[in-house]
């Protein structure tokens, strides 16, 4: 759920973690279409039969398409200034993926609110700390902390 507060209490949310955001289907569909955009169609990603020859036993999805799908993931788990006039992705601190996604795999985000920052009057630069679920596996897809700049009115 997003939490909506005044720009003044955003730092009351340092540590706070938010609540868990909706199970996700990645499905093999949606890796091939990844794998097109972004011109890798490495067999793990697109070959059922090879991928089952490897230690993942199947088709893994695009670590990169995990991440990308972040913006929808953390969606409903995130922190917003009332104020806010627009949000933008402003970068991460770091990125590591722990465990490969098989397809037909669900994930969803798990968000703490590690940082607020005001960089100038009515910027604020939220640094969140994220780790990818897997349905049914003790160790997370991806963890990273991802930061995002909202200016405010």
């Amino acid at each position: 759920m997003t939490i909506v507060v005044p720009k003044a209490e955003l730092a009351n949310y340092i540590g706070k973690e938010m609540e868990p955001g909706e199970w996700f289907t990645i499905d093999q569909d949606r890796v091939n279409q990844f794998a097109d955009v972004t011109v890798d169609h490495q067999f793990i990603h697109l070959d059922e039969e090879a991928a089952k020859k490897t230690p993942f036993g199947g088709t893994i999805a695009h670590g990169f398409l995990t991440l990308s799908l972040l913006t929808h993931l953390a969606s409903k788990s995130s922190l917003v200034p009332k104020e806010i006039l627009m949000g933008v992705n402003y970068g991460f601190e770091k990125v590591r993926f722990i465990n490969p996604v098989r397809v037909g795999s669900e994930v969803r985000a798990l968000v703490t609110i590690a940082d607020v920052t005001e960089k100038n009057a009515g910027q604020y630069l939220i640094k969140q700390a994220i780790s990818i679920e897997i349905k049914g596996q003790d160790k997370p897809a991806l963890v990273c902390e991802w930061l995002i700049m909202m200016a405010c009115s």
